[in-house]
């Protein structure tokens, strides 16, 4: 069976901003879970080294929520360009997946 999942790698500057995020997605039903930790990242920004403490949050959804998901996070973001990226799950237990799909189904908020 061919998963029609995807997990969506964001990060937040804090763990209040994190979890608003995950909270937002969760009651429009844009993903069946969200699981958060704390990292130390370095990176390059206008011209400089960066070096931040951030969460992570990675976001289980579907491919047919991506978009709105995606727009979702851009807008209530607070960073100019946030991290959005979409992993496709190639696999996975069919079980895990089918709640997946079943709790982002044709959900409204």
């Amino acid at each position: 069976m061919e998963s029609r999942s995807c997990m969506v790698i964001t990060t937040a500057p804090d763990r209040e901003v994190a979890e608003k995020l995950a909270e937002g997605v969760l009651h429009r039903h844009l993903a069946a879970c969200v699981q958060m930790h704390g990292v130390r990242s370095f990176y390059h920004w206008e011209g400089a080294l960066q070096k931040e403490s951030e969460v992570v949050l990675s976001i289980k959804t579907t491919e047919a929520r991506y978009s709105e998901l995606e727009a979702y996070i851009h807008h209530h973001h607070p960073y100019e360009v946030p991290e959005i990226i979409k992993v496709p799950i190639t696999g996975g237990l069919p079980a895990y997946l089918n709640w997946i799909d079943s709790t982002t189904r044709d959900k409204c908020a």
